[in-house]
């Protein structure tokens, strides 16, 4: 099973959210009697991961993320231009008899080296960034880190989550990109349950909007995590209820908190009692996904 932890927006809470939940279910010994694993985290925000600032992971596996961009032969190139018409994002242009690259609007599709008819297109990788991956108090963790500079963080997230596969049966918690560009996307595309975290304000509640339509378009389950409970005013509840959006759990706006998790600890360190209501929220969510598959299958 897989659950991602989203938001319209940055600073809502999602890393608390999954770190969080990831380390409830290594106590709770019903979970832990149902499951052969430890969970996987994935940190998926690759243009500023943070999740290891809580965990501090021992890296034992690392590998480049890099794309195929395409490298002309000038000998062989004719200046045809047919590569800079089929390319999509503007990554080619034919000035003359020459052809111009522009990698960093390059996605590595492919199109120009399949449609060159003098063969004088190749592909060779470009390193976007970097694949890390490790134990972390007794978590299976990886995540991405984008290069500086590079504006294509998507690559990074795809080659992410190929890279540290979970096992059949282990459940991965996937920290999301802020927002609801593609990032966002690509990291909750092939979720069975997303998280969105939200605040009880008028922009929490204006970005919420935006991310369960995003989640709907892309025909996934949700529910909502309050984060900084007693701040704002009721909006988000009364969304929920009109879109039938369970709340499975708020977290109140408490200094205690904000502090600890300024001092890079975990929620659980400052509040110990959300162990057992992330726990039990996630056998909620599992409970849920099971019966959909049931009905499905």
């Amino acid at each position: 099973m897989r659950i991602a932890v989203a938001s319209g927006k940055g600073g809502t809470g999602k890393t608390t959210v999954a770190v969080s939940l990831a380390l409830s279910l290594l106590t709770d010994a019903a979970w832990k009697r149902d499951q052969r694993h430890p969970p996987l985290l994935l940190d998926c925000d690759v243009e500023a991961p943070d999740a290891h600032l809580f965990l501090h992971p021992t890296i034992e596996r690392r590998e480049q993320a890099s794309i195929l961009v395409p490298r002309v032969d000038e000998g062989r190139c004719t200046g045809c231009g047919e590569c800079a018409e089929v390319c999509m994002f503007n990554a080619l242009a034919v000035l003359g008899e020459r052809v111009l690259l522009f990698p960093e609007l390059c996605h590595g599709c492919g199109s120009c080296s399949l449609i060159c008819s003098e063969d004088a297109i190749s592909e060779v990788p470009r390193v976007m960034g970097l694949l890390e991956a490790g134990p972390a108090d007794g978590l299976h963790f990886a995540h991405g880190v984008l290069n500086v500079s590079e504006p294509m963080p998507v690559p990074v997230i795809r080659q992410l989550k190929a890279w540290a596969r979970p096992q059949p049966d282990q459940l991965t918690i996937v920290d999301a990109a802020p927002g609801t560009s593609c990032p966002m996307v690509e990291t909750v595309r092939d979720a069975d349950f997303v998280l969105l975290v939200t605040e009880p304000t008028p922009f929490g509640l204006h970005d919420l909007k935006l991310a369960l339509e995003v989640v709907r378009d892309l025909g996934l389950a949700a529910g909502v995590v309050i984060n900084r409970d007693g701040i704002g005013d009721r909006g988000v509840e009364a969304f929920c209820a009109s879109e039938n959006l369970p709340i499975l759990l708020r977290i109140p706006f408490d200094r205690a908190i904000a502090e600890g998790l300024a001092q890079g600890r975990t929620l659980l360190e400052v509040r110990p009692e959300y162990c057992s209501l992330l726990a039990q929220m996630a056998r909620r969510i599992n409970d849920a996904v099971l019966a959909v598959r049931s009905v499905e299958a």
